[in-house]
């Protein structure tokens, strides 16, 4: 018993280090960007920030249009191999349900062992579906984010940038000027590095 007392002592101890750590990084941080470190109060933080957002450049780029509309035809496929295959089961249930007053015992048997194969077949072939959509989508955003990487790079030297921040939704942009974002640029880079 002892020894469990002993964990939980050594992992709140750890919890609240980590903590500590936290709350100094972000003072840190806080004071640098606040101009309240040790240059004086008012004073700005020197470097250029640009901020980005990489839904716009999939969305407004031909490259990016291209790559959704691939994706959109890839999924559509796997669709209509899941609709062709709902329509034979549901072919299969209501010959089923049509020939079960006249079958025996025995063929209603066969016939629903038969159909529930079948629904196990369709059922992994809709995830083993699924799963190739999913991977399809990664690599294509994977390739996707690569490109934004080397053209976001080429502009930001061009504009003596020093960092560019995700400003899309759910990234770590919480506040941002309109005059830092280049997202225009970028896309007017991209489609000339890749039409």
């Amino acid at each position: 018993m002892r020894d469990g007392r002993d964990c939980v002592t050594r992992m709140a101890a750890m919890r609240d280090q980590w903590w500590n750590a936290c709350a100094a990084l972000l003072t840190v941080v806080f004071l640098a960007v606040s101009g309240c470190g040790g240059a004086g109060a008012g004073a700005k933080v020197e470097g250029k920030i640009g901020v980005l957002d990489p839904a716009r450049i999939l969305s407004d780029t031909n490259a990016g249009k291209k790559a959704k509309d691939n994706l959109t035809a890839f999924s559509k496929n796997r669709q209509t191999l899941i609709e062709l295959d709902e329509k034979e089961l549901r072919r299969m249930e209501e010959d089923f349900v049509k020939q079960a007053s006249v079958l025996s015992p025995t063929a209603k048997r066969e016939r629903e062992e038969s159909f529930r194969r079948r629904m196990q077949e369709y059922q992994q072939k809709v995830t083993e579906l699924n799963r190739e959509v999913q991977e399809k989508q990664k690599d294509v955003m994977d390739g996707f984010r690569d490109k934004i990487e080397t053209v976001v790079g080429k502009v930001a030297k061009r504009l003596g940038l020093q960092i560019v921040v995700d400003s899309s939704k759910g990234g770590v942009t919480l506040y941002r000027e309109d005059t830092l974002d280049i997202s225009n640029q970028v896309i007017e880079e991209f489609n000339r590095d890749y039409p």
